[in-house]
């Protein structure tokens, strides 16, 4: 049993003021393994008043300082890569043969590119006789989801501080050991006291204090819609600047022309991502009605080489939902599909079969065909290891369908021709598309339209979100 009873507050371990503590099990074994503080809105401001006294003298350091510290941050954590992906594994269920590049040594990763891209910042710009100069936010509170833990708070607080502001992150209570690792880093580089908190607990205990605190002047958060309306509204009290990663249902559009097999097989890889666990999935794919049976075989065919099992397994490529709830709900939305008239084409809901799978939150790598868009399964976000095929008419009907969601995060597109794939890609109204499966830069822009939310992260653009902009007449 893993037992963190302390909360990070002005360079110092302290008891939280919170009552009891929260519970962290892992999804293969169904067990509890390790516990953490339950906070409090008390200790939610005694962090921001350490944030507000260390702000002034951080936010005057030079842009070698903050680099600098990143960059140790990075080389703290590439020291401890094994035992930070373990303690992932345990909490999530990724297999240790992705998880160690998915999950942590990306967050190395970024943070390091984050270091060098401050200094591509235009902190001054002279607009005639006025120097825009551009200035850190101030406070800002991060509220990070769980499905890849690590690297949701190096690029928050990555960002925040190579901007120049304080933080306090409330990590999730779900998969917490990252956030409770990034604090341990901060303390062995010698970040400033204050510049960094980091209080555990509940969303409507400490994320809701850390969202109407009059002294936070800015709130990150990734996760869902729910929870971002709900940071909106109390963020609205003290009228303080919000960013948010919401959800997503996004669509891969396989035009006629594209090579059919790479477009499937690509893209099912995409929608199975950390057993479906990614708000930018491409959850459904676009085919054309003629190619409908084509694509049907090749996905079928995919789908069966995925194998459920012990993450720890080097066989093992996909594992297991985060918890019971996410389980069953997943298996519900898979029921409404098959109740609704879609075809299964692979999976279903039932509990998998195999050596041990008797137990834990497995859900079936599942293909749907035959699907409508105003189904469930292709408006809701699932957030497991399921996939919705529907077919199209024509390009003016693969724009409609694609655009017909509440949300706009992502996307792709597949042709031949790479200018006509560019050319379908403007029309979808979403923050990021790939054309043929291009590469996630990390340094390029990412966030989403609509219901996904607003504001970007990564690179440059994610450096603006954390700044003011501030005239200086001449």
């Amino acid at each position: 049993m893993i037992e963190r009873d302390q909360i990070l507050i002005n360079g110092t371990w302290v008891d939280s003021t919170g009552d009891g503590v929260l519970e962290v099990e892992n999804p293969v074994t169904e067990q509890v393994f390790a516990t953490i503080p339950c906070g409090s809105a008390e200790d939610v401001a005694r962090a921001v008043d350490a944030a507000v006294a260390a702000f002034d003298e951080w936010s005057q350091s030079s842009l070698e300082t903050r680099a600098a510290c990143l960059h140790s941050l990075a080389d703290h954590l590439e020291g401890r890569v094994e035992e930070i992906t373990g303690s992932i594994v345990a909490e999530i269920g990724e297999p240790l043969s992705i998880a160690t590049k998915h999950q942590t040594l990306s967050s190395i990763a970024h943070l390091r590119n984050t270091a060098d891209v401050l200094k591509d910042v235009d902190w001054d710009e002279e607009v005639g006789a006025t120097l825009v100069h551009r200035a850190p936010v101030g406070v800002v509170g991060a509220i990070t989801p769980w499905n890849v833990p690590m690297l949701m708070v190096a690029m928050k607080v990555g960002a925040a501080i190579a901007a120049g502001c304080t933080v306090v992150l409330k990590g999730t209570e779900v998969a917490p050991m990252s956030s409770f690792y990034f604090a341990e880093a901060t303390l062995d580089v010698g970040l400033p006291n204050g510049v960094f908190n980091l209080v555990s607990g509940s969303g409507p205990v400490v994320g809701e204090a850390i969202a109407t605190h009059p002294n936070v002047d800015m709130v990150s958060l990734t996760g869902s819609v729910r929870a971002g309306r709900r940071v909106m509204e109390l963020a609205a009290g003290s009228v303080k600047r919000v960013a948010l990663e919401l959800g997503g249902k996004s669509a891969n559009i396989v035009l006629e022309d594209a090579d059919l097999d790479r477009a499937v097989t690509v893209g099912i890889e995409d929608a199975f991502r950390n057993s479906g666990q990614v708000c930018g999935g491409l959850t459904r794919m676009l085919v054309p009605r003629a190619r409908l049976a084509e694509v049907e075989e090749l996905a079928r065919a995919k789908a069966a080489t995925y194998l459920l099992g012990d993450p720890l397994a080097p066989q093992t490529n996909l594992g297991p939902v985060v918890t019971r709830a996410q389980r069953d709900r997943i298996r519900a939305l898979i029921q409404s599909g098959i109740d609704q008239g879609a075809q299964l084409v692979a999976g279903g809901p039932e509990q998998p079969e195999g050596e041990g799978l008797e137990g834990g939150y497995f859900v079936r790598p599942t293909v749907f065909s035959e699907v409508r868009n105003d189904m469930t399964i292709a408006q809701e976000e699932i957030f497991g290891p399921v996939l919705s095929i529907i077919a199209y008419q024509d390009e003016d009907d693969a724009a409609r369908i694609a655009n017909d969601s509440v949300y706009g995060l992502a996307g792709g597109v597949w042709s031949a021709d790479p200018e006509r794939a560019k050319a379908f890609a403007r029309r979808i109204r979403t923050g990021q598309i790939e054309i043929n499966g291009g590469a996630f830069n990390p340094s390029a822009p990412f966030g989403g339209f609509k219901n996904s939310g607003y504001g970007r992260e990564y690179g440059e653009h994610g450096f603006e979100e954390f700044l003011e902009v501030k005239s200086m007449q001449l």
